[in-house]
């Protein structure tokens, strides 16, 4: 062992009998502890958010949409094979997009109502996987009446369940003599999903392509659009580019998810940077705490550094004496916060013990994500911080002159 390391450990274990200087150690641990802690699972809560909403939406909505210039796309078909000769593309599916109001007997709702093909909506859309009640494939059944998925809020409101009838009407209506008449239709309740995110689970429903253009009142094989699902949502930028270039010939609009909710994800990412910030102000009382109670030790230590210099030892010896106690300080607050903060982030990840008003936030539970580089950030953070409350202390002791602290004793 090192002549430094073994003087520090010498110090840091006989601070039990000063027992004030002791208790300002005890605090300094405790504060890095605390703090590191509350970094761990508050940055975990604020990572998980983010997956979960985006993963939610992704489900809901594809990774990126390819929309008309002039209203209706006609030619899918064709613009549906030249899309999935893209790179890094790996599901096409058409959609038919409105709004219309849903009624039953006990009450009406404005509904966002999808047209999709339950044969190709499985390899873009994550609703096969949210159903509750029912299945995708029911809607091409050919029944008294088709069929109709809806979201579980929207079901429990009207009180709807599998197999009732609802009633669609739709914008795009009739004249006649009497004055304008909108398109109703009725529709059979053939599934219930829930995503977790009251916003879709009370305001959506999805039916078959054909189903949508006859309510819409749509002219021969028209979609409004085409939903496009890729290998890597992070890479989605670059094969929107690919995809532009590609299918340049037809008269559509190509965004992709991040360009859509660009502005809920970098206010997510700007909380997460300020909730860094504001609770590394815990860690860094902390260090004040190291701050003091190196000071301390070095006016009570005045004569053993005056002997240690006289002995030979100089300013750098000196000053990394006191530079190693205040950072195993430090290391011993920061292992205590991961050992406090991970198997908290763990518990919570797990048994989700802690439950959200659904019709407040987008989840109704707190989700918990813990990254590598995240915690090697805050370790990294928490230790520069306690090592540079290191520095003014030990510099003071280096300049101690022996002959001015030996002169009275």
């Amino acid at each position: 062992m090192r002549f430094e390391t073994f003087v520090a450990l010498r110090y840091l274990f006989a601070l039990r009998k000063q027992s004030f200087i002791s208790v300002i150690s005890l605090f300094a641990i405790c504060g890095v502890a605390i703090g590191v802690g509350a970094l761990i699972v508050v940055i975990g809560v604020m990572n998980g958010f983010s997956t979960d909403l985006r993963d939610k939406i992704l489900g809901v909505n594809a990774h990126i949409l390819v929309t008309s210039m002039r209203g209706g796309i006609s030619d899918y078909q064709e613009l549906a094979d030249e899309a999935k000769q893209v790179p890094g593309v790996t599901g096409v599916t058409p959609f038919v997009y409105s709004e219309v109001m849903l009624s039953t007997r006990t009450g009406v709702k404005g509904v966002v109502l999808r047209g999709i093909d339950p044969s190709t909506s499985s390899s873009v859309l994550s609703l096969s996987k949210d159903m509750i009640s029912g299945s995708v494939s029911r809607l091409n059944d050919s029944g008294d009446f088709p069929g109709i998925i809806i979201g579980s809020e929207l079901a429990k409101r009207l009180g709807l369940t599998e197999g009732s009838l609802v009633n669609l009407l739709s914008p795009s209506g009739r004249s006649s003599a009497a004055g304008f008449t909108p398109k109703v239709r009725r529709f059979t309740v053939a599934g219930i999903f829930r995503t977790g995110m009251f916003e879709y689970d009370s305001s959506m429903g999805y039916v078959s392509i054909p189903a949508a253009r006859q309510l819409l009142g749509f002219k021969g094989d028209v979609v409004s659009g085409l939903e496009i699902s890729v290998n890597d949502v992070y890479n989605v930028k670059k094969i929107s580019n690919d995809l532009r270039d590609k299918i340049s010939s037809f008269s559509v609009f190509v965004r992709n998810w991040q360009e859509m909710n660009a502005n809920l994800f970098a206010a997510l990412e700007l909380e997460k940077t300020a909730m860094f910030i504001i609770l590394a102000m815990i860690v860094l009382v902390g260090s004040f705490s190291i701050v003091t109670t190196l000071v301390m030790l070095v006016i009570q230590k005045t004569k053993d550094i005056a002997v240690l210099m006289s002995l030979g030892a100089d300013k750098k010896s000196i000053r990394n004496i006191f530079m190693f106690q205040g950072t195993f300080i430090g290391l011993a607050g920061t292992l205590i916060g991961f050992l406090i903060g991970v198997p908290l982030s763990l518990l919570l990840k797990e048994y989700q013990f802690i439950k959200l008003p659904s019709n407040v936030y987008p989840v109704d539970y707190l989700p918990v994500r813990l990254e590598a580089l995240d915690l090697f950030t805050i370790g990294a953070a928490a230790f520069l911080l306690c090592f540079v409350a290191t520095i003014y202390p030990a510099r003071r002791a280096a300049g101690l002159s022996p002959s001015e602290a030996l002169r009275y004793e």
